[in-house]
């Protein structure tokens, strides 16, 4: 379902290039819940971005189900993110003035659907993820992992096949990082849904069926299959 071919990624800093992603190539199954690890500056992250769309690889292919990313442009790019993707950040990236419900609807308003099938669409994203009951409650009425928990519900509030989640349990404590990690699990079990997830922390790793092991911009060895 993904397939990175031979990408690579440089950014520029003054006179200085960094190559972040060095002819990576990589297949990647639908359906499967991947862990992405590696030291500060392997290309997690650019990896996720190109994945997602919101980043263009300088040379290589980014295809998704068939569908070269890099090729696209403007508001075909945005509708592609939009049916196809959702986005988990580790900062949440709510926004503070609204409710968890008008968070979870903001993705909804590129569909065509009216707002009070926007409505229960949020509404179940967040039942999905046990937060039925904070539907009126704004972040910071929230602690963090509720808001990760109405992140995830925004992410998957167009039911996208893919979500990448990027460090989604670095600013929780064990408990909540737990919870989240199972909600994730649950989305890829029960839902089929893909998970590409960057994570520095091995315990939440392992919750992946497979490991990618990144390393200045290459692959440090194979996917490892989970249990």
């Amino acid at each position: 379902m993904i397939r990175l071919e031979n990408v690579t990624r440089v950014y520029r800093r003054g006179g200085e290039k960094l190559t972040v992603l060095d002819g990576l190539s990589l297949d990647m199954e639908g359906g499967k819940f991947y862990a992405l690890m590696g030291p500060s500056g392997s290309g997690k992250t650019t990896m996720l971005n190109l994945v997602g769309g919101l980043d263009r690889p300088d040379s290589g292919h980014v295809a998704v189900a068939g569908e070269d990313v890099g090729a696209l442009e403007g508001a075909a790019l945005s509708q592609w993110r939009a049916d196809n993707v959702g986005f988990v950040f580790q900062g949440f990236n709510l926004i503070p003035v609204l409710t968890a419900l008008e968070n979870v609807m903001l993705p909804l308003s590129l569909t065509p659907l009216s707002r009070a099938e926007r409505r229960k669409h949020a509404e179940f994203a967040l039942e999905l993820v046990g937060m039925s009951d904070r539907l009126s409650h704004r972040p910071q009425q929230l602690s963090g992992g509720q808001e990760q928990r109405v992140a995830i519900a925004r992410a998957i509030a167009t039911d996208p096949g893919i979500i990448l989640a990027d460090e989604p349990t670095g600013d929780l404590d064990r408990d909540s990082a737990d919870q989240v990690l199972g909600l994730l699990e649950r989305l890829n079990k029960e839902f089929q849904k893909t998970i590409l997830m960057v994570t520095h922390d091995p315990a939440a790793a392992e919750r992946a069926q497979r490991i990618v092991n990144l390393d200045k911009g290459r692959l440090a060895d194979d996917p490892r299959e989970g249990a």
